[in-house]
Order: structure tokens, then sequence, then C-alpha cells
């Protein structure tokens, strides 16, 4: 399968940043194709991950926006003065325009404007950046051959970033979903995708946080312990890492 394949995961949530739903969002964007279905069902499995299954309903009241809630504010992530019409739509054609494979999975990991997004308005505390990356990571295993079950997550260090495999980088370890740990510490995601992300984190053969020196990491690792949705909690590391980083 073509490396435009994994062009394609990148941009095909495009319509999320804009309001539009799938259905009836444009084709195209700047040029490129968006919006295009991800293949290997890797965008429904990622979707798994975060959201549950049926139809959707909204979770909080009063918050119907593309916006993005935060679990460490508790406010929305929608910033007039950062997030203009003009920054948005700049920052966003940036990302989609890309055509290098490679170069769109890093600058997935570094934007902080995607990161204001929720990957549904019903799930408002859900993430569109990271909702793409593990769409990204899921379709790159199986285009390899591998199936769920025998993705694990593997923590790397922090300055370890796999081509479409890591879904996170940060200031003390990155992750990333792989089937070959390579001797890293790791868990396997289990036999279906599902909101799993506590168990993940709780198998973990061993931790990248310092929770008995470090009364900040003991607040994210037991905060860690309790989240379900992936996206939700691969945002909030980041969030955390941003409001504490010391």
């Amino acid at each position: 399968m073509s490396s435009n394949t994994m062009v394609a995961v990148y941009r095909h949530d495009a319509h999320k940043m804009n309001g539009q739903p799938h259905d009836h969002a444009p084709e195209t964007f700047a040029g490129v194709p968006v919006n295009q279905m991800v293949p290997y069902g890797a965008d429904g499995d990622a979707s798994a991950l975060s959201r549950p299954s049926g139809q959707p309903e909204q979770t909080v009241v009063n918050h119907e926006t593309l916006y993005r809630l935060s679990l460490t504010e508790g406010e929305s992530r929608y910033d007039p003065q950062e997030f203009t019409r003009t920054s948005v739509e700049t920052a966003v054609r940036e990302l989609l325009i890309e055509d290098d494979p490679e170069a769109m999975h890093q600058a997935w990991l570094d934007s902080n404007v995607v990161s204001a997004f929720t990957e549904s308005v019903h799930y408002p505390y859900t993430s569109l950046k990271y909702h793409t990356l593990l769409a990204a990571a899921l379709l790159d295993n199986y285009r390899a051959g591998h199936e769920f079950a025998d993705l694990r997550l593997v923590v790397d260090d922090a300055d370890e970033i796999v081509p479409h495999r890591t879904i996170h980088v940060g200031p003390a370890f990155s992750l990333r979903i792989d089937a070959d740990a390579q001797g890293q510490p790791s868990a396997r995601l289990g036999s279906r995708p599902w909101r799993s992300w506590a168990s993940a984190w709780n198998r973990l053969e061993a931790h990248p946080l310092e929770t008995a020196q470090d009364k900040y990491h003991m607040v994210l690792d037991a905060n860690l312990r309790r989240i379900g949705a992936w996206s939700t909690a691969l945002q909030y590391i980041e969030d955390f890492e941003e409001a504490f980083d010391h």
C-alpha cells in the first residue's frame, strides 16, 4: 500500500476542524483530498478506543462546540486571542497540505492547534489530535500485517520517535503502539479496541513516572489509572506536562 494511504489518515477528519458532518464535508482542502475513508477499519478502531459504540449522546450540558474541554482546568481549550480564524486556518492548512507522511506525523505530534479540538462534540474531553495519531498508528500496524490483538502500548525514551507509531512525545517519555516492544516496557492493548487506556497503563511492565519522589508525577499517574478513553488520556498527559512542567 502506498505512502498516500498514510497521508490520507492524517487528513481524514479535516471536517471536524470546521464543524461539518463527514457526509457533507468537501472532498478537498487547499487543493488536496481530505475526509477520505481510512482502510483496514483503523479509523473505527481508533474511535472505539475513546468513544462508546452506538448512537452518541451529549455528555456535558451546554458544551456543543468543536473545542475540547481540558481535564486539567475543566474549561474549554478555546482562546479567542490564540485561536483566531486566521491562525487556525493557517495552522490547519500547514498540517493538511504537507504530502510527506513522516513529516505529517511529526507535525501532528507537535501541533498545539489540533490539541484544541475534540474528536466528537458529544465527548468533549476527547482529542482530535490523539484520535488521528491513534488511527495512524493502528493503520501502519495493520498494513504491516499485525492484528489488533498483536499490539502493545510501548514506553520509549523521550527522544525516540517511530514514524506513524509514536502517539505521544513528552519531556520524560514517548509512547507508541507496536507489535514489537523492542525490549521497552509495554502492555498488550487487548483482544479488541475499547476504552481500555487505564487497563493498559496499569499493566505496563515498568512505569515512566517517578511517583515515589515527584508529587506531580504521582497525581498524573493516579489520574491516568482512572481514565478509560485513549485520546482523553493522551491529551491529559500533554496538558498536564504543559501546566506543571517543573
